[in-house]
């Protein structure tokens, strides 16, 4: 017994416990301990004999000592756990967590690798926040089970209030378009707002550059590269001048003629480094070689190539010396990499120019 809950708050606490609990939260503000059963949500509202902090922490103490066997309560070592160190935990220590009302808890349950989708409803219905969502979107238990939709509607809802977090818009689109669960129609109203906000461009040039919505037309040339079995310049060449490669590099132009934070640029450079990989998988004596096979044939696209090889020598290292340097954002960082930039934005100003 724990003499100093009211009686009332000790008794109702102890009638709860006789049930299945499945996640307990304290909404601090109307002074309400929730618990989520298999029948549904219960209320129990609290009657503090004392200033409110010191009853919520006494409530959670019992929590605590009834769920884990905590006679002092939430085990001080808890608090100092990093959010990495989860992997040990089985599915019954996470379920344990989730029934103590802390957030701390809570935020060690959607870390874990343990993390089921079932255990991922209780986290949701204890800590519906951006972070949360982020986090167990980046399960494929979660993505391909019931929570995954209700995970990504929830942020496509509230992509709005990141407002002008570019950190938060890189992270939040990159764990929608990783989950897969997005419709068509959703993917591409997030992919407008680029036209406002270019970060929200990035995760799609870095996890989807093959299937970008809303494509540009194809180079009217396109079909005029010659099909070079195992030529990486004839390969590379046909995408850029593709529907989808015109509209990769249209996009990444767009990015790097105005990045707002350097997060941004080392994005959606290493996204153009990927882009280019079969080029810069070769030293120079093959690719040399297969510029001269391909050129043979269709010497048309010599400034093509080049372009080609500008943009696939470049990757988030190239800026790396300028960002150790400085920490500027904005116009300022825009001015600083415009050595680096200026020459990519020209070679697919080249590689974008109608015959």
């Amino acid at each position: 017994m724990n003499d100093e809950l009211s009686p009332e708050d000790e008794l109702r606490l102890n009638v709860l416990f006789n049930t299945e609990l499945k996640a307990v939260r304290i909404d601090e503000s109307n002074m309400t301990l929730w618990a989520l059963t298999p029948q549904g949500e219960a209320s129990v509202p609290l009657k503090p004999t004392e200033r409110a902090d010191r009853y919520l922490k006494k409530v959670r103490e019992m929590l605590s000592g009834h769920v884990l066997g905590s006679p002092g309560g939430y085990p001080v070592h808890l608090t100092r756990w990093t959010r990495q160190s989860q992997a040990g935990l089985s599915e019954q220590h996470l379920a344990q967590l989730l029934l103590i009302a802390e957030e701390e808890a809570v935020v060690a349950v959607v870390h874990s690798p343990a993390l089921t989708d079932e255990l991922a409803r209780y986290a949701w219905w204890c800590m519906p926040t951006i972070e949360n969502a982020r986090l167990m979107l980046m399960r494929d238990v979660v993505c391909q089970g019931g929570m995954g939709r209700t995970l990504a509607e929830f942020l496509v809802e509230h992509l709005a209030f990141l407002h002008e977090d570019d950190v938060g818009i890189l992270d939040t689109v990159a764990v929608m378009l990783y989950s897969g669960v997005l419709t068509d129609a959703e993917r591409l109203a997030i992919w407008k707002r680029g036209s406002s906000r270019n970060s929200y461009y990035v995760p799609f040039l870095e996890l989807q550059p093959d299937r970008l919505p809303n494509p540009r037309a194809a180079r009217n040339d396109h079909v005029a590269v010659p099909a070079l079995a195992g030529n990486p310049y004839s390969a590379i060449l046909a995408k850029a001048l593709s529907d989808q490669g015109q509209t990769f590099l249209a996009t990444t132009a767009a990015i790097l003629d105005r990045p707002e934070i350097q997060e941004v640029v080392n994005h959606t450079l290493n996204a153009l480094a990927h882009w280019c990989a079969p080029l810069r998988q070769l030293d120079e004596a093959a690719r040399s070689t297969a510029r001269a096979a391909l050129l043979q044939t269709a010497p048309q696209y010599e400034s093509d190539c080049a372009a080609l090889d500008a943009l696939a020598a470049v990757d988030a290292d190239t800026v790396r010396p300028i960002f150790l340097k400085t920490t500027a954002i904005g116009s300022l960082m825009r001015r600083k990499i415009q050595p680096v930039v200026t020459p990519l934005l020209d070679a697919i100003a080249v590689l974008r120019r109608q015959p």
